[in-house]
């Protein structure tokens, strides 16, 4: 495992370093006033109009073919400016690969670009009410009328949808076969006739997670993503990057900001540093964080050498979601009566917000259970559970629904 850049590397770094530095900085300072959304768009654009803009897509679709390990040198000196990036994590990070994958060039050409420089956002329309993590027990039907496909059906907890030009759906088109094939992927216009989206007010206040409903929406052939009955193959690719994306995310405000508060906070008489119980599970944090860490370490290599990196994805996910949570529990505990209020000017050190959204982090892409299934099946080779469903027609699954 080598745990420092490369000479190619290192050049690759300064290089981003001196960019970011010129042209990051002064938006930041400039920035005062502008809403998340506008933000993104204006630092996107900048971003592509130099060529740092998605850096490992192909140069004809607006990338410049870079390696899988200067984009990540690339984010992580991104990651030191607040530029609202978020807007578009789901685009870039999981429909975008999705669609370089998985569809034709006429496709790639159509939505790449635009997504690039920021024009468009995206959402991924997979949960629903019904299906609780089962992806493959999804009941969004899409049905064929001549060169276009009728969707109703409903999803639930789709992030940034009432901001979303596009959306990724995943829908039923033949409940004669298995669960799993039965799906098939498109691309839907979310201004288009028939597509309701309604915000879902959360406790913390915000509205980021939404309902949508199609009811007789039509979507163009030309807008599925693969072959009909492929949706399953094309759902596994968005779900692997999605898991990526959630498993690389710093918890809550990070470690190092979780000693600070400790140390700056005072329980009775004493720094809550200097409490037993605090040091104990500032240590089991340390300790997990660390594993996590060169975890990523060995990924990292791996792509520096140009190989797949292992199962390190789905642990990052697992672990590092339960971690998020269990940080911002303890920073409110440090916090005590203060940590009752959320303060939005805190920006990562809000704990009582991280709080409130870490539970969602354990759910998104993949419950806790499902990760450790997994992990069990397909990394440890466990023998996999019982599973009554898998091969009968979707129709012929029980409901448990009784009229």
């Amino acid at each position: 495992m080598d745990f420092g850049d490369t000479p190619a590397e290192a050049a690759f770094r300064a290089e981003a370093r001196a960019w970011l530095e010129a042209n990051a900085r002064p938006l930041v300072e400039s920035s005062a006033g502008m809403d998340e959304i506008a933000k993104a768009k204006a630092w996107q654009a900048k971003k592509a109009d130099a060529g740092w803009a998605c850096i490992t897509w192909p140069e004809e679709l607006g990338g410049r073919g870079a390696s899988m390990i200067e984009n990540v040198i690339w984010n992580q000196e991104e990651a030191q400016y607040d530029l609202g990036q978020g807007t578009y994590s789901i685009g870039f990070g999981m429909c975008a690969p999705t669609v370089l994958a998985h569809g034709t060039p006429e496709q790639q050409q159509r939505w790449i670009p635009k997504l690039l420089r920021g024009e468009e956002i995206w959402c991924q329309l997979f949960s629903e009410p019904s299906a609780g993590s089962d992806l493959a027990g999804l009941r969004t039907r899409a049905e064929r009328d001549g060169d276009e496909w009728i969707v109703n059906g409903q999803k639930t907890w789709t992030s940034g949808a009432q901001h979303s030009d596009w959306g990724l759906l995943q829908a039923r088109t033949d409940p004669n076969v298995s669960k799993h094939a039965g799906l098939t992927c498109f691309i839907i216009d979310m201004r288009r006739p028939g597509v309701e989206v309604r915000p879902i007010k959360q406790i913390s206040g915000a509205s980021g997670f939404n309902e949508v409903f199609f009811t007789n929406a039509r979507v163009p052939d030309a807008d599925r993503i693969s072959e009909v009955g492929n949706g399953w193959a094309v759902a596994i690719t968005t779900l692997m990057n999605e898991r990526a994306s959630i498993g690389g995310r710093p918890a809550g405000g990070g470690f190092d900001d979780l000693v600070e508060l400790a140390r700056s906070t005072r329980i009775g008489d004493r720094r809550a540093l200097d409490d037993p119980s605090v040091r104990h599970r500032l240590a089991d944090f340390y300790v997990r964080s660390k594993g996590m860490e060169y975890a990523g370490y060995r990924a990292l290599t791996a792509l520096s050498r140009g190989q797949t990196p292992g199962p390190e994805n789905s642990i990052g996910k697992l672990v590092g979601a339960q971690m998020r949570q269990e940080q911002a529990s303890l920073a409110l505990d440090i916090l005590g009566e203060a940590g009752m209020v959320s303060d939005p000017e805190a920006g990562e050190g809000d704990w009582p917000a991280a709080y409130i959204g870490a539970a969602g982090g354990r759910l998104a892409g993949g419950s806790d259970e499902i990760m450790r299934n997994i992990i069990a099946e397909r990394v440890l080779r466990l023998p996999p559970e019982p599973r009554l469903d898998k091969e009968i027609a979707f129709r012929d699954i029980p409901t448990g629904y009784k009229s």
